[in-house]
């Protein structure tokens, strides 16, 4: 699937080449480029900015 229509193949919808920000799309875990190498979050969505805080802070607390 390399349509540039579809916004997880466009690249203009990532910074750095890497991370995928694109404020039209709703989902907040997508798809990376190749579907068979996993997914991604969408860091246009800042609840997404809560959840990576939240993950580190469990990560952080259990490693006491």
């Amino acid at each position: 699937m390399n349509d540039l229509n579809d916004p997880i193949q466009n690249p203009e919808n990532y910074k750095f080449g890497i991370l995928y920000f694109n404020r039209k799309d709703s989902r907040y875990i997508v798809p990376k480029r190749t579907a068979s190498t996993g997914w991604t979050i969408n860091f246009a969505r800042p609840r997404t900015y809560i959840v990576i805080f939240l993950v580190a802070l469990i990560i952080i607390y259990f490693q006491k």
